[in-house]
């Protein structure tokens, strides 16, 4: 059930947040609210895999 939540949650994050690496974001240069997003997607792709 876990698992499928976070799944759930990874196809919501591909369609509304934007993909930072199709965009070639640097990391050193980036946001706070950037590093936040780029480490959420992160952490549900993450889980979604598990």
């Amino acid at each position: 059930m876990k698992k499928q939540f976070f799944k759930i949650l990874a196809k919501i994050n591909k369609a509304i947040l934007p993909s930072f690496t199709k965009q070639r974001l640097d990391l050193s240069k980036a946001t706070k609210l950037q590093m936040v997003i780029f480490g959420w997607r992160l952490y549900v792709t993450k889980r979604a895999l598990d």
